[in-house]
């Protein structure tokens, strides 16, 4: 049984968080546990579904039905990520502001989508990791 389509999303998933959060604790100069969740380089939503698009691209073809759906639901969801995430955390420092002037120190999360930057290189990282997994899986141990 080929067991890629269900390892290659957790490795891509994996490889984007660590590095989401050496990049971070490195921006930070301390180790960065609070910045963990939605947003920063790489993005993880990309990764993962960017992963599953090459994988299936690479077993079963670019010009599958497969493919196709893949790539369709890899745009939904970094067009999410992109924009309307964005939208959200844009609400939520309004929101935040509103709490601060009546004196609420409730906080919501302001940092929620993506850039363009930290979308490509969750694509980059996604293809990568099912580019190798697709390679050592063909290999005879």
């Amino acid at each position: 049984m080929d067991y890629s389509y269900v390892v290659t999303p957790f490795i891509a998933w994996f490889i984007a968080g660590v590095s989401k959060f050496i990049i971070n604790s490195f921006k930070a100069k301390q180790w960065a546990f609070g910045a963990i969740g939605y947003g920063g380089l790489p993005s993880n939503h990309s990764s993962i579904v960017s992963g599953m698009v090459v994988l299936i691209g690479l077993k079963e073809g670019f010009n599958s039905a497969g493919f196709g759906v893949a790539i369709t639901l890899a745009f939904i969801v970094i067009l999410d990520a992109h924009s309307l995430r964005r939208e959200v955390g844009k609400q939520a420092q309004l929101i935040n502001q509103l709490l601060a002037e009546k004196g609420d120190p409730t906080r919501l999360r302001e940092r929620m989508g993506h850039t363009l930057v930290e979308i490509i290189a969750g694509i980059i990282t996604g293809g990568v990791a099912a580019y190798c997994i697709n390679y050592f899986s063909k290999i005879s141990w």
